[in-house]
């Protein structure tokens, strides 16, 4: 292993520990090591899970891959792999807190989690996809007995679960100052199952994790097929329902459809107030975009840029935020301004493969029917502005909405040239930069051509 790479590592360490906050480093990325073999293009970084692996690819890839450039700008690429056997020091970043058979009251005072900066109430973006799940997770947090438990929260990755988790951990303990709280994924929760199994010491885990006022478990859907520590999960399911104490847990899916989860679980989970996050719709992406970037007063995003991340970028908004933290490092190691073209050649890939399918001829359908003209119109000569606006709005969402060329976008607007799409996209531009209407037309459009 190159010493200029071990060199770079305890940089980028360091400087993921001020940016991420000691919580969350010493959780996901302390684990982190550097594996020989890595070299000044290609950096091999290890992790003891598969899980952690996969949390640290979605969340810090792109940011490692920076970090490393920063410091070595030869690096290609930050491989990102899971070790084939365990490091046991990684076992410190989370460890089982020893509890005495006499204070496990004692022993579970100790959990008071810094829970993720990042995830508060106050920058969750609400729209009527995800209110009925935050206002359930506003009461979950208020003082006094909880109105339910436990609080089932359900949605596809990246839909903000884990946000409402985090943000529920924050409001409860600013409330409750003396009080007791525990954020687990299922996968922790079984590993240290395990690990007290075979130490023998079952009493402990169950002692810290029942004796505290709030318990949230994350991800559930990881221990389906895995009865011993389902049985263990549901007595302590049972355990926070019969004391009044406040549960909260978080799936991919419904309880009853979990895979692999005995029925009496699955029942039990469903007893609480069950509450879903359907997938963000175009406005609400939009402002989530429009959030972050409140918190970055320095950029500069004109708002067809915007408007382009949060109509191609429809997946889950992990996906959406990471793009957006990704065009904005961009800019700001290359002393860019971040334009449509810019964005567009930075986040290419990204956006081919979160787009969904949109064809010119749906573009000409939806546009036709929205101005009440016929779609031959527009691919005719006629110049009449009833016609011509129309057609160069179409035009403009071809170039924005499809991965067409411009002159294939010119060839399905009866063989125009190349320069003539361009002078449409720009004038469109410029319109919904004066034009309310305009804005709202394609806007409008936008929504409705995703669906």
């Amino acid at each position: 292993m190159e010493a200029a790479v071990a060199k770079a590592w305890s940089h980028v360490r360091a400087n993921l520990r001020r940016s991420a906050g000691q919580r969350l480093f010493d959780q996901w990325l302390k684990p982190v090591v550097l594996i020989e073999g890595s070299d000044a293009e290609i950096v091999r970084l290890g992790l003891p899970s598969a899980f952690m692996t996969q949390w640290v690819r979605n969340h810090y890839a792109e940011r490692l891959l920076l970090e490393f450039r920063g410091q070595i700008p030869a690096v290609r690429s930050v491989s990102i792999e899971t070790l084939a056997e365990e490091p046991k020091r990684v076992l410190s970043a989370a460890p089982v807190a020893p509890v005495a058979d006499s204070a496990p009251v004692a022993a579970a005072a100790i959990e008071r989690p810094q829970f993720d900066q990042r995830f508060t109430f106050e920058r969750f973006v609400i729209d009527a996809t995800n209110r009925v799940a935050c206002n359930a997770a506003k009461a979950m947090a208020q003082p006094g007995s909880p109105q339910f438990s436990p609080l089932y929260l359900h949605a596809g990755t990246g839909q903000g679960k884990t946000h409402l988790m985090h943000a529920i951990g924050h409001a409860f303990l600013a409330a409750n100052p003396d009080a007791t709280a525990i954020y687990v994924t299922a996968e922790r929760f079984m590993f240290e199952f395990v690990q007290a199994l075979r130490n023998k010491d079952t009493h402990a885990f169950k002692a810290r994790l029942r004796s505290v006022d709030l318990l949230m478990i994350d991800d559930l859907q990881f221990i389906g097929g895995k009865d011993a520590t389902q049985q263990e999960f549901f007595h302590t399911v049972n355990e926070f329902m019969s004391s009044g104490k406040r549960l909260v847990i978080a799936a991919d899916r419904a309880p009853q459809a979990l895979e692999g989860f005995e029925p009496r679980l699955a029942g039990r989970l469903g007893s609480g107030l069950v509450a879903d996050i359907k997938p963000a719709e175009l406005e609400l992406r939009r402002a989530i975009v429009g959030r972050k970037l409140l918190e970055m007063p320095a950029v500069s995003m004109p708002h067809e840029v915007m408007d382009l991340l949060a109509a191609r970028i429809t997946t889950n908004i992990r996906e959406l935020e990471g793009a957006l933290n990704r065009l904005v490092a961009y800019a700001q190691l290359n002393n860019e301004v971040i334009t449509i073209d810019f964005a567009t050649n930075v986040l290419g890939e990204v956006l081919r493969s979160a787009q969904r399918r949109i064809t010119i001829d749906e573009i000409q359908r939806a546009v036709s029917a929205h101005f009440e003209v016929k779609q031959i119109d527009l691919i005719s000569e006629r110049r009449a502005v009833a016609i011509a606006r129309p057609r160069q709005i179409a035009m403009y969402l071809a170039k924005r909405l499809t991965t067409r060329s411009l002159p294939e976008i010119g060839r399905k607007f009866g063989n125009r040239d190349h320069s003539t799409v361009i002078h449409a996209v720009k004038r469109i531009e410029d319109l919904r930069a004066k034009d309310v209407e305009i804005d709202t037309a394609v806007r409008t459009l936008m929504r409705t051509l995703e669906g």
